[in-house]
């Protein structure tokens, strides 16, 4: 897919991180994007630098995220890529005793959810709404009438401790990769899924910078955190390169996670 003036994009997570990276990359080739995002203040103020819209959509939500789609057609026009960024973690072992008295207590089943509903589901509720919208588009050039990339994490095969929600929620991400690029396959629309490992993202911003410098050790080469615009990069290559389908590439600098 030729990136242009004439193509929009839904980056969902849009106002920080990856997705704002991702958005950024996108508007330097010209195209129009849409944020959908909950942070209000970052999202208004990253589509005005961008020239783009923001769109206040909870990813759980149906009639949120149509009421997101349709704000976002009638700025920018209809889609024909859609990124997907939006998540949440959390650290829970699934069984454990208190240090304290001893007593047992279990994974809450209602965070357990949580966690599925926004990582797993909502990005599946975007791709199917999302797809249907690029029904509607003639093919390019190319026979692209679309392209997505969801973002999953090196969890969905590396889970540590207290990670079973996440890493369930992003192995789900991974597992319907290929499906869904078979059903959009014959419609010219095409699905890739990215592997982050341990990003400079705002869910580590408050970490000591001790902390910060620990996890990047770990990683083989380049020993630091990634960088957003690296997943903007392979992000777009993903979209630009028309052969590139039903593919899940972590993207780690070799790192594979510890127990803990």
């Amino acid at each position: 897919m030729e990136l242009n003036e004439n193509i929009s994009a839904v980056i969902t997570g849009g106002a920080s991180g990856l997705g704002a990276a991702t958005a950024r990359r996108l508007a330097e080739k010209g195209v129009k994007v849409a944020l959908f995002d909950l942070n209000e203040e970052k999202g208004e103020a990253l589509a005005s630098e961008l020239g783009g819209v923001f769109c206040k959509v909870n990813v759980t939500e149906d009639e949120s995220v149509d009421a997101g789609f349709e704000k976002a057609r009638a700025a920018v026009g209809q889609e024909r890529i859609l990124v997907n960024c939006a998540g949440i973690g959390n650290a829970i072992k699934t069984a454990s005793r208190s240090k304290e008295d001893g007593s047992i207590k279990h994974f809450p089943m209602d965070a357990f959810n949580f966690v599925i509903q926004v990582n797993l589901v909502g990005t599946f509720r975007c791709i199917a709404k999302s797809a249907a919208g690029m029904l509607t588009l003639d093919p390019l050039a190319d026979g692209d009438r679309g392209a997505m990339v969801n973002t999953a994490s090196v969890a969905a095969e590396d889970g540590q401790i207290g990670q079973a929600a996440y890493s369930a929620s992003k192995g789900g991400v991974v597992g319907m990769t290929l499906p869904i690029a078979r059903d959009l396959s014959r419609e010219g629309i095409r699905v890739n899924t990215i592997l982050p490992g341990i990003f400079d993202t705002p869910l580590l911003a408050g970490a000591p910078q001790n902390v910060r410098d620990a996890l990047g050790a770990m990683v083989p080469h380049p020993p630091r955190l990634g960088v957003p615009d690296e997943y903007a990069k392979l992000a777009l290559c993903m979209i630009e390169t028309g052969y590139f389908n039903g593919e899940d590439v972590r993207l780690d600098g070799g790192i594979r996670m510890a127990p803990r």
